[in-house]
């Protein structure tokens, strides 16, 4: 089955599913293996590196472009909705969250932030869940810039003030059903 060829032009943003965004800075033909071989070459400047894509596997790949201002309407709607944690092992957890982060989704990515983010006022979380936290944030973070032009940190700034703002909604109701039920249990 033959794959489309994703059409990407040299500084055009891109997102590979691994290694988030980064940048496509030129197309190489190569010779490898006494084949001819079209590349992308990619490079991602948090981590200082590059990447060569051959151009008929980048949609195998999960290279796409960025996302579509809808698609990251959504995403920082997804971080201001209640946070879901489920009552499993940390392990496998941790194995979702990091499978939903290299899937490149940017809506699965913001669930993975919006769920492990701890406000000031609540619990540390573990190593592993910062590492993880970070990582998505990070990730999300990234692509937000891309798209919006402005760096990292600002972006990054941006998803936390939603996610502080959120959790402050959040405590209040789970504060105030915790006051309910104890009113209930005196009043029984």
């Amino acid at each position: 089955m033959a794959s489309k060829v994703l059409d990407f032009e040299v500084g055009d943003y891109v997102v590979y599913p691994k290694h988030g965004v980064g940048r496509v800075i030129e197309l190489q033909n190569e010779e490898i293996a006494g084949m001819q071989l079209e590349l992308y070459v990619l490079r991602f400047e948090k981590e200082k590196m590059t990447l060569r894509v051959p151009t008929n596997k980048a949609e195998g790949v999960g290279m796409r472009k960025l996302s579509s201002d809808k698609t990251l309407k959504d995403a920082l709607k997804t971080l201001e909705g209640k946070p879901k944690v489920k009552r499993t092992m940390w392990s496998r957890r941790a194995q979702e969250y990091e499978a939903k982060i290299n899937s490149g989704d940017l809506i699965s990515i913001a669930e993975v932030t919006r769920d492990l983010f701890r406000a000031d006022d609540q619990p540390e979380q573990s190593y592993s869940e910062r590492q993880i936290f970070e990582a998505a944030s990070s990730r999300l973070a990234r692509e937000l810039a891309a798209m919006e032009k402005t760096d990292e940190p600002a972006a990054l700034e941006k998803i936390l003030e939603i996610l502080n703002k959120a959790a402050a909604i959040w405590n209040a109701a789970k504060a105030e059903e915790e006051a309910a039920k104890a009113e209930a249990a005196a009043n029984s």
